[in-house]
């Protein structure tokens, strides 16, 4: 077996791309989704379809909405598992605005045919990113909670009983490298690595069910690095990577014996560990801003669609 289909063994795989031809080619058992790749999507020839209806929308917003939808639920037809959609990054620091938006969210897959068991709503691992995600997961509706960068995050999302979360890996050791000048590291001295591994650990030594989904990889290598955990999006260029790679992959985690607890994590004490801890902090904004940077451009995009055709 090559890299990738060693790794379907102990893993389960998820596409961090909206490319139809991406996901039939690697045959991934979840796909997720954000704002940079619905804008990406949005221009595949696929979706052309989805664009043409979204024109003929007075109100941009709910042209979003329509494309997301449209383009989360033909990912449904192809992967057998979960689709991730995201709540617009504006809405990360108000608790009741992301709450309506998921359950918009889930109510337009409901008409368009898809049951809520398929989706998991995307969200910011604000603390009222977390707060949503207790009022949702009450409901039935199951999160992923993004933009994880530190254990403090993973752990409130644990507590709140997030579905799921993903810590970003090629972030964390982006701003690592910058911050030190360190032009490159060793697959298990890469911060990024280490920090999926610390919490999956966590995890699993305190019996949290919450999946840990490693995200943002920047090469094959951090992928095989975090072999076994519960799941990883990968891009379809380094699914190609793995699939090309014909040597023996060996599993990094492996699940053990819950033998800790803990305490719940309190507001006041995630908002003092979020800020004590530069990394996190910087990339937390950044993501949220950057996602809202990508939304802003889909506007735009929409509105030059519907003036070019009125």
């Amino acid at each position: 077996m090559n890299a990738l289909e060693q790794l379907k063994t102990m893993t389960v795989v998820v596409a961090d791309t909206g490319d139809l031809d991406a996901i039939r080619t690697y045959q991934p058992q979840d796909c997720t989704t954000n704002p940079s790749l619905i804008l990406k999507a949005a221009s595949l020839p696929g979706y052309a379809q989805a664009l043409r209806e979204a024109q003929d929308m007075d109100d941009v917003e709910a042209a979003i909405d329509m494309l997301t939808i449209r383009i989360g639920t033909e990912l449904t037809k192809i992967v057998p598992g979960y689709v991730s959609t995201e709540v617009d990054a504006r809405l990360s620091f108000d608790t009741d605005a992301m709450v309506a938006k998921a359950r918009h969210l889930i109510e337009l897959y409901r008409q368009a045919g898809v049951g809520r068991e398929r989706i998991l709503i995307k969200l910011a691992t604000t603390w009222e990113g977390v707060e949503a995600a207790r009022v949702l997961e009450a409901e039935g509706i199951h999160c992923n909670m993004t933009l994880v960068f530190g254990t403090v995050q993973a752990v409130a999302a644990a507590q709140a009983g997030a579905f799921l979360i993903s810590p970003f890996v090629g972030r964390i050791t982006d701003w690592y490298k910058k911050s030190t000048g360190t032009k490159d590291y060793a697959v298990d001295e890469d911060p990024g690595v280490q920090s999926v591994r610390e919490i999956y650990r966590h995890f699993k030594s305190h019996g949290y069910p919450t999946v840990v989904m490693g995200a943002s990889f920047r090469s094959a290598a951090q992928v095989k690095a975090l072999a076994g955990c519960d799941r990883l999006t990968v891009s379809p260029q380094l699914l190609g990577e793995l699939a090309a790679d014909e040597g023996t992959l060996e599993r990094v985690l492996t699940p053990v014996a819950a033998t800790e607890s803990e305490a719940s994590i309190t507001e006041a004490e995630f908002r003092w560990a979020l800020s004590s801890d530069p990394m996190a902090n910087e990339k937390l904004a950044e993501g949220i801003a950057g996602f809202h940077a990508d939304t802003e451009k889909l506007r735009t995009l929409l509105r030059q669609v519907v003036a070019a055709s009125a």
